[in-house]
């Protein structure tokens, strides 16, 4: 069957074009136009099931807590996922400083959990979203009993082992070494405790999609996580507007203290990912944030 009868299947309409806008990972992307006027955003990915639930079940989580950031999802089905189309313009001030406001809003509505209520994904990797109980959450979690760990000991267990074996042989011995001993030392190095938040998981600039109001949210891999990992990660690669974004933030929601000194340990499970779905490429950056999260916890640690 072909992507244009899929898709207007799914809708409930006709197509009337489809542009390709390449493939991305294991799935190709298309902006189409209906013949009801519509213009959306597809992703097809036939061999990719899980991948697309996942994004569907992260936006639409993501979007309980701040509807007007994040995309509504049109469709999902096994083969494609259906999201409005986005136009696209320069980032500015204002939407930067929105942005900063959209993401405080996110992170203080708490889950009561780390993990979340679906199999995750990270790009085309297995993403462990097994719950674990907010130390500050009731006992129980939609209904179900759960176990109490902090974010720290889950951050270890769930988002930097599982992906160590597989960057194991580009990081070579001593490097792997490295990250067992944030692994090991987590606790000390991760600060104050903090209840989890409603996080986008892998919030790079690629996954910001800016229009004349506010950036959208999109991509996720959303979980009940620590929400200076959603910074950190804005940071990793270089987000527009940066500066104006952290600082409408704090206004809304203040970061803990020493917040600066934690963002190489928070980098560290993208760069992991990094290493496993594309080699040696990412090896130093990772040892040096491994490095750098180590020294700020053996300095906090001192004073």
């Amino acid at each position: 069957m072909s992507l244009a009868v899929r898709l207007g299947e799914l809708l409930g309409g006709t197509v009337r074009g489809i542009a390709d806008l390449g493939p991305s990972h294991g799935w190709t992307l298309h902006r189409a136009i209906l013949s009801d006027g519509r213009d959306v955003f597809v992703k097809s990915a036939p061999d990719h099931a899980e991948v697309l639930a996942a994004e569907a079940a992260g936006l639409r989580w993501l979007a309980e807590a701040t509807p007007k950031a994040v995309p509504q999802v049109l469709a999902v089905d096994d083969h494609l996922l259906v999201l409005p189309w986005l136009p696209e313009t320069t980032p500015t001030p204002a939407t930067a400083e929105q942005l900063g406001r959209d993401l405080a809003q996110l992170h203080a509505n708490s889950p009561g959990v780390f993990g979340a209520p679906w199999p995750g994904r990270i790009a085309e990797l297995p993403l462990d979203n097994t719950e674990i109980r907010d130390c500050e959450a009731p006992a129980a979690v939609n209904g179900s009993p759960t176990a109490a760990l902090g974010w720290p000991r889950w951050y270890a267990e769930y988002r930097l082992a599982p992906f160590l074996p597989a960057a194991a042989k580009h990081l070579g011995a001593e490097g792997t070494r490295l990250i067992e001993q944030v692994i090991d030392r987590v606790e000390t190095l991760a600060g104050p405790p903090e209840p989890s938040a409603r996080i986008h998981g892998d919030l790079w600039s690629g996954n910001l999609r800016w229009s004349r109001d506010r950036a959208r949210l999109i991509d996720p891999a959303a979980q009940g996580g620590h929400r200076e990992t959603d910074l950190a990660m804005l940071a990793l690669f270089g987000a527009p507007q940066l500066p104006r974004i952290l600082a409408a933030y704090q206004q809304v929601r203040p970061l803990a203290e020493g917040w600066r000194d934690r963002v190489a340990l928070h980098q560290l499970h993208p760069l992991l990912v990094h290493v496993v779905l594309y080699g040696a490429t990412y090896r130093e950056q990772t040892l040096t944030a491994a490095s750098a999260a180590l020294a700020a916890g053996h300095s906090s640690s001192r004073e």
